[in-house]
């Protein structure tokens, strides 16, 4: 039976750096199932001691040590949370001096300040790309197409859409994406709003066994999920991306993050980081 044990992230604000840099750590580690448990806005010395029993309750339950990543900035709330019977680890305690140090300046320790608000031109860009992108999603708007910064096209079901909103939602690129159908390959073509904006374009083409799969689940038994079908459709559109010399990655075994960073990567487009 492989080792399983309770994660939790704990933190004064939305949790979110906790999960991403736990969570970075966590997948170094095979062999170990983890049951990961986010505890965000822990704010206070009362929710603290909430937290505090929370992380003691579990590790009553003989499943091991839990561990705890915590990025509070509260000194109070930080030594509560730490009386609990965890494995502690707390990356603001293990950064924040080394940078203090080597800056000469001291940390303002302002609670929720890597996820928040609080620089207006920013929030604002990510938003506008968010709306962007949702309102661009599966070829469903034409207009505006000039303030995109990447349009991806493949087939349908093959991670255009995912790709697209994390592009937006983690660095504010504007993303809008485009079914290649079957119309497209009979032409030859590509649909007639893209070719005006070819150096935007980034294709995703994925294994047909795979997109079966998937949109198999979404409408099993037909024409859609045809083996013969899927097939077909991932060469004629390798075929036509080929041809109007657009680049393209697999999706297949890739995670969004992969794929999302290699478009930023080929595309030479500005990485923000919110």
């Amino acid at each position: 039976m492989p080792q399983r044990r309770t994660v939790f992230f704990v933190s004064d604000g939305t949790g979110i750096t906790a999960q991403m840099l736990g969570h970075s750590l966590l997948t170094q580690f095979e062999g170990v199932e983890f049951n990961q448990v986010t505890l965000p806005f822990i704010d206070g010395v009362d929710k603290a001691l909430e937290c505090l029993e929370r992380i003691e309750r579990e590790s009553l339950r003989g499943s091991g040590q839990p561990i705890v990543f915590s990025t509070l900035v509260n000194g109070d709330v930080r030594e509560v949370v730490r009386r609990a019977n965890a494995l502690f680890v707390d990356f603001f305690e293990t950064f924040i001096g080394p940078l203090e140090s080597g800056l000469g300046v001291k940390s303002s320790h302002t609670i929720g300040r890597s996820h928040s608000a609080t620089d207006k031109r920013e929030y604002k860009q990510r938003i506008e790309a968010i709306n962007f992108t949702m309102a661009h999603d599966d070829g469903a708007s034409h207009r505006e197409l000039s303030e995109a910064d990447v349009i991806l096209v493949g087939v349908s079901r093959s991670g255009k859409t995912p790709t697209s909103l994390y592009l937006a939602l983690q660095f504010g690129v504007k993303a809008a994406n485009y079914p290649l159908i079957p119309e497209d390959f009979e032409r030859g073509q590509l649909p007639e709003a893209l070719p005006a904006f070819r150096q935007k374009l980034y294709g995703l083409t994925i294994a047909p066994e795979r997109l079966q799969e998937i949109r198999r689940e979404r409408r099993p038994g037909s024409q859609y999920a045809d083996p013969a079908n899927c097939r077909f459709e991932v060469e004629q559109a390798e075929l036509l991306m080929k041809r109007e010399g657009i680049r393209w990655i697999n999706s297949t075994a890739k995670s969004i993050e992969e794929i999302a960073t290699t478009i930023l990567r080929e595309l030479k487009l500005e990485r923000h980081v919110y």
